[in-house]
């Protein structure tokens, strides 16, 4: 297949030797992603919670403001810290149907993240009276696509 030569590639990179051959990197790393994913899905988890209308006492927009920092900020730990560890195995990781859905559900909560932005979110100013169920539903989902995000990370160990 062709994306094995890539794989094979990436898996003969002096970094990838580097993550295989030093007994603490691979620890260290993992420990940096699972760090940056705890506060990029629990920004989430946050603001997505105040749209269901939990902390009605907070502004929306407010809450936005502070957490998309945070959630930005810890997708540059999330991101490099996870092509590291799959430089390590990168064969056997594609080939990991519970890898490959941990793929596809990040990018379906990153297009629910987008459209909800470019959608419901651009008349956050007007939700006094209430938040539309629309963004009710797209915050439902993004704590569900998160939630199965983490479930297929934790299993990859196992799987």
């Amino acid at each position: 297949m062709p994306y094995q030569d890539a794989a094979a590639w990436v898996a003969s990179t002096p970094v990838a030797a580097a993550m295989r051959g030093h007994a603490w990197l691979y620890p260290i790393v993992e420990t940096a992603h699972i760090l940056g994913f705890a506060v990029l899905v629990g920004a989430v988890a946050m603001f997505d919670l105040r749209v269901l209308g939990f902390g009605r006492d907070l502004p929306v927009q407010a809450l936005a403001r502070h957490l998309l920092p945070w959630s930005v900020g810890s997708l540059l730990l999330v991101v490099p810290t996870g092509l590291l560890m799959f430089s390590t195995q990168p064969i056997e990781m594609l080939g990991n149907p519970v890898f490959l859905l941990k793929l596809c559900l990040i990018a379906a909560a990153g297009v629910n993240a987008l459209l909800f932005h470019l959608g419901p979110y651009r008349r956050a100013a007007e939700w006094r009276d209430g938040i539309p169920a629309w963004a009710r539903l797209q915050a439902a989902l993004s704590l569900l696509l998160w939630i199965a995000v983490i479930t297929c990370g934790r299993m990859l160990a196992y799987v």
